[in-house]
C-alpha cells in the first residue's frame, strides 16, 4: 500500500503538495462557517454538533486539570530527588557530556548571561557541559555580542563557542537552519577531534529565554544512562512562561497561564509528548537523521517526526519532571507586547505547515507501526485544525443557529440549545478553579508581589473571550489561511524585553 502511495505523490509531487496544504484551512474554514450555511438546511444535525463539541470541550478541560495536576505532582517529587547523586552512580556516568546550542538573533546580551548563569548553575558538574551560541551572521555586532558571553564564560564550562550561521540560498531563515548549521559545526570541532564521545553525548535545543532547574543536566544524565535504548529518545521538561509572568500585559498573561499548563500536563499523557520549544535528544540520533531540517520554521515537532519515520516509529519522547522557565513576549509598551505576542502565535501555529509532510510520510513510509502512527497523527491533526475552530464553537455557535433559523429556534431542541451549551461550558468552570489552585502552588512566588495582586489575578479571566480570539484564534486562522492560499510566513523573531 504505501508502494501505491509513493507513486501518487511521485507523479503528481505538485498536486499532492497543494491539496495537502489546503487541507488544514478547508477544514477549519468548514468547521467555523458550518453553523451559519448548516442552520438553514440540516439544524438538528448543527445542533447535535456543537452539543457533542462542548462535550468534548468539557472533557478536555477536566483532562487538562487532572494531567496537569498529576504532572505537578511527579515535578515537585523530582525536585526533591538528588539527582546528580543518582547518575553518579551508573556505569558509564564518567564519558557522559552534554552539548548546549542556543541560536539566537538579536536577543540581549543580558537574555543570554541570563539562560547561561542558569547552566552553569547545574548541580552537574560544568565542566561536562559544552555550550554553542548560535548567532546569525547576519546581525550587527554579533561577534562583539558573542565574544563578551565566550570571555565570561569560557572557564566555567567544558567550552563555548559561537557559530555564524550565514544566508544560505534555499534556506528559511530561522531556529531550525541557525541550529542545524551550528550542530555541524559543533561536530566537527567536539565528536570528530575526539573531545567528546557522540555515543555519550546530548544535545539541548534552547531557546535563547531558558532558565533551567539546577538539577535538568543531573537528570539527563541520568535518564540517559538508566535508559536500555538512549539512542531512541527525546527528552522533554515541562515549558513554563514563568519568567515575566507578573510584568506581561494581563491578555498575554492569561494566554501563559493555559500554555504553561498544557506543556506542564502533556508530560503524562503519553505519545502525546512530542518535543516543543526547549528539549534534548542523543547526538548519536541527531547525526544519523541528518541534523535540524533548513527548510522550515517551526523545527520542533518536525525533527520529532523525522526521526519517528526515519527509525520506522522506533522513536518516544519521555518526560524531565522539572520545570524549564521561559519569558513571554513583552515590549517597550502594552500595544508593542500584544502584537509581538500576535506574532508569536502566529508563528507557532504555522506548525501547521507541517502538517502535509506528516501526512505524506504516513501514507509513503513503510514498516512504521500502524496503530502507533494513526494516533500519533490524529492527535496532531486534532490539535491543529481546531486551534482556529474551538473558539468560534464554544463562544458563539449556540446562539447563532438560533439566529439565522427563528424556526428551529421555536422547536423543543432549538430553544433548549443555548441553555444546554451554556450549562456544559459553566461547568467547565470548576476545571478553571483547578488549574488556578494547581499554577498558584506550581509557579514560584514573587516577595515583592503583593498579595492582593495574586488573590485577584483569576478575575483577569473575564478577559478570556477577546483574548482567545485576537491572541491565539484569529493568528491561528490567519496562519491556516496562508498555507491554503499557498503564501509563506516570515520568521519574526519575538521581543522579550
Amino acid at each position: 500500500m504505501t508502494n501505491f502511495f509513493q507513486k501518487i505523490f511521485t507523479r503528481y509531487p505538485i498536486k499532492t503538495k497543494r491539496f495537502l496544504e489546503a487541507l488544514p484551512g478547508t477544514v477549519s474554514w468548514t468547521l467555523i462557517l458550518f453553523p451559519i450555511w448548516g442552520s438553514l438546511l440540516i439544524p438538528y444535525i448543527v445542533a447535535y454538533f456543537i452539543l457533542f463539541f462542548d462535550v468534548y470541550w468539557f472533557y478536555k478541560s477536566f483532562s487538562l486539570a487532572i494531567s496537569a495536576f498529576i504532572a505537578s505532582k511527579k515535578i515537585k517529587a523530582s525536585e526533591a530527588e538528588n539527582w546528580f547523586a543518582k547518575a553518579k552512580k551508573l556505569k558509564n556516568y564518567q564519558k557522559v557530556n552534554h552539548v548546549v546550542i542556543i541560536p539566537n538573533y538579536t536577543e540581549s546580551v543580558n537574555k543570554l548571561r541570563t539562560t547561561l548563569a542558569s547552566i552553569a548553575a547545574q548541580t552537574l558538574p560544568t565542566k561536562r557541559i559544552f555550550v554553542v551560541l548560535g548567532m546569525e551572521e547576519r546581525e550587527e555586532k554579533a561577534k562583539e555580542k558573542a565574544n563578551i558571553l565566550v570571555t565570561e564564560f569560557e572557564n566555567i564550562f567544558g567550552g563555548i563557542f559561537a557559530t555564524f550561521h550565514p544566508d544560505i540560498l534555499g534556506e528559511i531563515k530561522g531556529k531550525s537552519s541557525n541550529q542545524s548549521f551550528a550542530a555541524k559545526e559543533i561536530y566537527q570541532k567536539l565528536v570528530l577531534q575526539k573531545i567528546i564521545d557522540i555515543n555519550y553525548a546530548t544535545v539541548s535545543s534552547v531557546d535563547a529565554d531558558s532558565i533551567f532547574d539546577k538539577q535538568y543536566f543531573s537528570y539527563l544524565t541520568f535518564e540517559f544512562l538508566s535508559d536500555p535504548k538512549p539512542y531512541n529518545k527525546f527528552w522533554q521538561s515541562a515549558n513554563v512562561n514563568h519568567n515575566n509572568f507578573w510584568n506581561v500585559p494581563a491578555p498575554i498573561r492569561i494566554i501563559a497561564f493555559f500554555g504553561s499548563l498544557w506543556r506542564t500536563a502533556v508530560l503524562v499523557q503519553g505519545d502525546r509528548l512530542i518535543s516543543n520549544s526547549t528539549y534534548s535528544l542523543s547526538f548519536s540520533l541527531l547525526k544519523k537523521i541528518d541534523f535540524w531540517d533548513t527548510d522550515v520554521i517551526p523545527e520542533d515537532y518536525r525533527i520529532f517526526f523525522k526521526a519517528f519515520y526515519k527509525l520506522n516509529g522506533d522513536i518516544w519522547a519521555k518526560p524531565i519532571f522539572l520545570k524549564t522557565s521561559m519569558d513571554s513576549p513583552r515590549s517597550s509598551n502594552f500595544f508593542k507586547s500584544l502584537k509581538s505576542k500576535y506574532q508569536q502565535e502566529q508563528r507557532w501555529s504555522w506548525g501547521v505547515s507541517d502538517d502535509p509532510l506528516f501526512i505524506k510520510w504516513w501514507f509513503t513510509v513503510p514498516n512504521v507501526p500502524f496503530l502507533r502512527k494513526t494516533i500519533m497523527l490524529f492527535n496532531v491533526l486534532l490539535d491543529h485544525f481546531l486551534w482556529p475552530v474551538n473558539w468560534f464553537i464554544i463562544t458563539i455557535a449556540a446562539n447563532i443557529i438560533t439566529f439565522i433559523n427563528p424556526v428551529f429556534s421555536r422547536t423543543t431542541l432549538g430553544y433548549k440549545l443555548p441553555s444546554l451549551a451554556g450549562i456544559i461550558l459553566t461547568s467547565c468552570l470548576i476545571a478553571l478553579l483547578v488549574m488556578v489552585i494547581i499554577d498558584f502552588r506550581s509557579r514560584p512566588k514573587n516577595p515583592s508581589l503583593s498579595k492582593i495582586r495574586e488573590l485577584l489575578f483569576p478575575l483577569e479571566f473575564v478577559l478570556l473571550p477577546i483574548v482567545g480570539f485576537f491572541l491565539s484564534t484569529l493568528p491561528a486562522l490567519v496562519a491556516h489561511t496562508l498555507l491554503m492560499l499557498g503564501k509563506r510566513l516570515e520568521y519574526k523573531v519575538t521581543e522579550k524585553l
